[in-house]
């Protein structure tokens, strides 16, 4: 089975980003919040049979873990009551769209985070998803205030009561920011790269994982500049007297093969242990067009790995497979109905 950690329902209905853009302008206005919007089952079957469906079958993938757009979390619009209604909503759509397609879907949640609140919104949100909707994870999104970084890091004791909910749960997080509100800074080619580098860096000087041994997090887009870098890292390492990186990572660091050329992918495959390589693409995202070089997608990342000769079958079975299972553990069941 080849299972793809990492997918957002990018093809979602446009009324969704109506419902969106109509929210954000009542909140400033000070406005009425318009009705939340009714989908079909046939209308969400027609955003994702010639798109994510088909993709999977072409590309020779068989489940995607799925969850709302991360453009859109927007966690520094509005308020929290307005994030909570909002999370709820994208969160809903996507169990909508794993009751529909439950053999290639399944779920992972958006959390209502909103700057100078608790995370006590968000504990609730993440238990009503995994215990009510069968979701396997969350994502976390890292800077809150889109851009700014003013918040604290992940590793802040103000992030605990999240991380003790995880852990009971047995769910890890993708640490994923959101869109930025900094004009200079674009989104997906520097702000999503920049806030996983950035959280990595924010592990590596922490003892979060002698507080909480099982939580689990997966820093997408291959880990940002961190395996490009891992000779800085393990030599910040050593000057800080913290732990190796191959042992602080080991079982609470994950990364994804969303990397958009073989060079890259090879790269991370002889720096990141293979244990801590998980499959993903997240295809119809940040890079949608043919790369003119090969003639097929850029995001069509199972090709990378596929090229990847020095792969023993057990590793491919890891990196394909068996690490999701591991860090979603709550997948096995998904994926047994």
């Amino acid at each position: 089975m080849i299972i793809d950690c990492h997918g957002h329902y990018t093809t979602a209905p446009v009324k969704l980003r109506d419902f969106r853009k109509a929210q954000i302008a009542a909140f400033k206005s000070g406005g009425k919040e318009p009705d939340e919007p009714f989908f079909s089952d046939d209308e969400v079957r027609e955003t994702l049979v010639e798109a994510q469906l088909k993709l999977q079958r072409e590309r020779g993938t068989d489940v995607t873990i799925f969850s709302p757009i991360a453009g859109l979390m927007g966690h520094h619009e509005g308020d929290e009551a307005m994030s909570q209604r909002w999370s709820r909503l994208s969160n809903n759509l996507i169990h909508q769209v794993c009751r529909l397609f439950p053999e290639s879907f399944v779920g992972v949640c958006q959390l209502p985070q909103s700057p100078g609140s608790s995370l006590e919104g968000s504990v609730r949100e993440l238990e009503r998803c995994v215990t009510e909707l069968g979701f396997v994870g969350c994502n976390l999104n890292p800077d809150p205030s889109g851009g700014h970084w003013q918040g604290p890091a992940l590793t802040d004791r103000s992030f605990y009561p999240l991380y003790e909910k995880m852990v009971e749960l047995d769910v890890p997080a993708m640490v994923h920011v959101s869109s930025t509100c900094t004009p200079a800074i674009h989104h997906t080619g520097a702000h999503y790269l920049a806030g996983d580098t950035i959280a990595f860096m924010q592990l590596l000087t922490s003892d979060i994982f002698k507080d909480f041994p099982k939580l689990r997090f997966i820093i997408p887009h291959g880990g940002g500049a961190v395996p490009f870098h891992w000779g800085r890292y393990r030599g910040l390492a050593y000057d800080l007297k913290r732990p190796p990186l191959t042992e602080m990572i080991r079982d609470n660091v994950f990364f994804d093969t969303c990397v958009y050329h073989y060079p890259g992918v090879a790269l991370m495959a002889d720096v990141i242990p293979v244990d801590n390589i998980i499959f993903a693409s997240e295809m119809i995202g940040a890079v949608r067009c043919v790369d003119p070089d090969t003639g097929h997608y850029f995001d069509d990342t199972k090709r990378y790995v596929d090229r990847l000769t020095h792969l023993s079958d057990e590793d491919r079975y890891k990196i394909f497979e068996g690490n999701a299972r591991k860090v979603f553990p709550r997948l096995n069941q998904a994926l047994s109905h």
